[in-house]
């Protein structure tokens, strides 16, 4: 081939290696792991070793007792009749095998004020109750709990329940179990972030934990918060790693904006543009993200009651997909049928779709209905089965 320049001329890369490097430190190339479809929030005082069954009863009994069939299912869910079945097997046995995908135990908002002693008592009692159920083999795949935030001017009451909570645990289950998180709330200050990176090496130190081992999710639940993700790029690698994921909080959000109590709700146009600056600002940094929840219960056990809030749950969570958001936090075991449904019935409906249209572009050919597939979209295609795989399987 016939070319204009003549070797490489001097300074032409210089730098090059510099910011090979820094975008491997901001992008580093993953491949897709597993990720739970919620995070269910349980108040510490409440939180028992059997809390997992009894989120697993309190659901099923729901499902049995208005949506024993798969027609009653796909009336009250508008499902294709074709996804009925399949839907309505995969929450049954989903129910009885794993409600709960990642716990999260919280002694923040939910929790509520408290005095000293009594949350050194919850945070004990916390951890008696995850060993427990590391023992039993009940405990969820993901858990942790959430701190109060450095925000409210004490990172000694936050740090402290953190470091009872761990030590409580490694001494009764011999070590941490595998899949623990902490939830760090109400980022105002992007000097919080890493003070609390800090204090989880500190605590890795202290326990003999390995390096790495904790991690920890922000809330981005102010308007603060997104402009700081808007406008710090070297975020993520200045955290050493430990930032595993970011939550979105709907409700400390769309009152800070001054939104009407009727207002504050997921699928506000207010809340679509942080969870996009959320998708900006942390894309390929191996971040996970997560919705927030609806923060509402059956008003009744009747079953327009029941039927009203499953209806209204299952929109929501079907807004968060399609915004591209598959985690969200659920907040009452009724809220586990409306998930599941809407979850898999979202990934069930498009699995034949997307493989074709993978099968095309690898066989050279068109895809049904004409489409003409870039590598990205097929990248995105390949990408949304192996997550259909993960979360049907």
């Amino acid at each position: 081939m016939e070319t204009t320049l003549t070797g490489v001329p001097d300074g032409l890369f210089d730098g090059f290696a510099a910011a090979h490097r820094e975008q491997l430190a901001r992008f580093p190339v993953r491949e897709p792991a597993w990720q739970p479809v919620h995070t269910v929030y349980v108040p510490a005082d409440r939180v028992t070793a059997d809390i997992v069954q009894q989120w697993r009863q309190a659901a099923t009994d729901l499902l049995h007792r208005l949506l024993f069939t798969p027609t009653e299912l796909a009336a009250l869910f508008e499902l294709d009749p074709e996804l009925a079945l399949p839907v309505h097997d995969h929450v049954r046995r989903k129910l009885h095998a794993e409600p709960i995908e990642d716990l999260r135990i919280d002694f923040e908002d939910g929790y509520g004020p408290r005095s000293p002693e009594e949350e050194d008592r919850h945070a004990e009692s916390a951890a008696a109750a995850v060993a427990a159920m590391h023992e039993a083999g009940t405990l969820p795949r993901r858990w942790g709990l959430r701190v109060k935030s450095f925000a409210d001017g004490d990172p000694l009451r936050s740090v402290r329940t953190l470091d009872g909570f761990l030590t409580g645990i490694v001494r009764r289950a011999g070590g941490l179990p595998d899949g623990f998180t902490v939830t760090f709330p109400k980022v105002l200050m992007e000097d919080y972030l890493r003070q609390f990176a800090g204090c989880l090496e500190a605590l890795e130190r202290a326990l003999l934990l390995p390096p790495g081992t904790l991690r920890f999710e922000m809330q981005v639940e102010a308007p603060q918060t997104v402009l700081m993700l808007q406008r710090s790029a070297g975020l993520v690698p200045s955290l050493g790693g430990r930032l595993a994921a970011a939550h979105f909080g709907v409700f400390d959000y769309t009152a800070a904006l001054g939104l009407p109590p009727d207002e504050q709700r997921l699928d506000h146009p207010a809340c679509d543009h942080a969870r996009h600056v959320m998708q900006t600002a942390l894309s390929g940094t191996g971040v996970e993200l997560s919705d927030g929840s609806l923060a509402a219960t059956p008003p009744s056990a009747a079953a327009a009651d029941v039927h009203a809030l499953l209806r209204r749950h299952s929109a929501l969570v079907s807004h968060s997909l399609a915004h591209g958001f598959y985690q969200g936090w659920d907040m009452h075991p009724s809220h586990l049928v409306s998930r599941f449904t809407t979850v898999y019935a979202f990934h069930l409906a498009c699995y034949e779709k997307y493989a074709d249209r993978v099968r095309a572009w690898q066989e050279r050919r068109e895809a049904a209905g004409g489409m003409l597939d870039e590598p990205a979209t097929i990248r995105t295609l390949v990408a949304a089965l192996a997550r259909a795989d993960r979360t049907l399987c």
